[in-house]
């Protein structure tokens, strides 16, 4: 038995899973919670957010996020990937910085409008 604190709402139910019994959910208030336990317990998943070089714009950095979740196994990889990466402004908001980021099927975009220098 696996016991998560669900983080879907600020409630925080205390959820129990049982491994050996098809991944049932008990201590939930919501269906949103068993959905978050099952696949924390199955194949967790994170939104990755950070920032990126910005070459030429009013802002030397610029903020990023993974379009979708992808595999908690695979943020080390991808963060490597994005401390590489610098883009050149102008950047528009949903911009693809990095296009299936560590072979995730996600891709990497910009959260954030950056003019470039005059």
């Amino acid at each position: 038995m696996k016991e998560l604190i669900c983080i879907c709402c600020p409630q925080g139910c205390h959820l129990f899973v049982d491994e050996e019994n098809d991944f049932a959910v008990t201590g939930n208030s919501c269906e949103r919670g068993a959905e978050y336990g099952r696949t924390e317990s199955m194949a967790p998943v994170r939104v990755l957010t950070s920032t990126v070089t910005c070459e030429g714009g009013a802002i030397s950095r610029c903020p990023v996020k993974t379009k979708d979740a992808i595999p908690k196994g695979k943020i080390w990889e991808a963060e490597a990937l994005v401390k590489q990466t610098s883009i050149k402004a102008p950047v528009q908001i949903g911009q693809v910085v990095i296009a299936d980021i560590a072979g995730s099927g996600v891709d990497l975009i910009a959260t954030k409008e950056i003019g470039a220098l005059k």
